[in-house]
């Protein structure tokens, strides 16, 4: 862990500690000044399928047993007697438990930052920063492969929340609504992703499989759905994409033109070549 866990009382469902296995996290590929290309293209952005992955996407029903308050108290031991670092869980006096989860970054697509902005420090996390502000420029940036964060969370904190939280210690502006969370499960020589709903709680499915990574790891990537989710689109990208659609329209519509004209140009000198009869 790259920063030390603080002492003191456990922290609330949206409260987290983090380390990171990059040292910044980003890789900048700043935006043109264009309002047009703040964003990647409509093709990009509406089109581009996924990287074919061995992971499949299949709905595996493990079973999720509710434990008394002693069988808690006795997975939390288990648990921390596997582990060979300091990331224990602990049992609070409200019944609730805080740990930590390990999540991976596999994103495809840059992420939108304020532009402008330096990659965040521990000590920018520490201080918070507020998501909501109106952003008028953004910058783009592809996010190192398999990014790793570590997060602090009560038993409580669900999978929304933690995506949240997720992007904000980046800055990310973009919409929590375009991303997921999934569970990743390796069984009988296979990888297997399932995307955790909203209201599951990672720390809860993480004490219920142990510590192994083979049997439990989590993985952030896309909220790929099939369907373009325009809900999940800020105003001025909405626009912005209208503009782009516009623009790819107009110049289809100037090359299928182009192209009837050159035939009708073709069969016209033909044509003038011949005589009559």
């Amino acid at each position: 862990m790259s920063e030390e866990e603080e002492e003191g009382a456990p922290p609330s469902s949206f409260e987290m500690t983090w380390s990171s296995t990059t040292s910044s996290g980003y890789c900048s590929q700043e935006d043109s000044d264009s309002e047009l290309e703040q964003y990647f293209t409509a093709r990009t952005s509406f089109a581009r399928k996924p990287h074919k992955e061995k992971e499949k996407d299949e709905q595996i029903d493990w079973e999720k047993p509710i434990l008394s308050q002693a069988e808690i108290e006795q997975k939390i031991k288990e648990y921390n007697s596997q582990i060979n670092s300091n990331l224990f869980m602990s049992l609070n006096k409200d019944g609730s438990y805080t740990g930590f989860i390990k999540v991976q970054l596999k994103l495809i697509r840059p992420v939108s930052v304020p532009a402008n902005k330096k990659a965040p420090s521990i000590q920018d996390t520490r201080k918070g920063s507020s998501r909501s502000q109106a952003v008028k420029r953004r910058t783009s940036f592809y996010l190192p492969k398999d990014t790793v964060k570590h997060l602090h969370i009560i038993s409580r904190t669900r999978a929304s929340e933690v995506i949240e939280a997720l992007l904000k210690k980046f800055m990310v502006v973009d919409n929590p609504r375009k991303f997921a969370l999934f569970e990743r499960t390796e069984k009988d020589d296979q990888v297997y992703l399932r995307k955790l709903s909203d209201e599951e709680q990672p720390l809860r499915l993480r004490l219920l499989a142990g510590p192994s990574e083979k049997a439990l790891s989590f993985v952030l990537k896309e909220n790929e759905t099939g369907e373009v989710n325009w809900d999940a689109f800020s105003m001025p990208e909405l626009q912005n994409f209208l503009r782009i659609l516009q623009r790819e329209e107009e110049e289809h519509i100037r090359q299928i033109l182009q192209k009837y004209a050159h035939c009708r140009q073709k069969m016209q000198e033909a044509l003038a070549t011949r005589t009559p009869g």
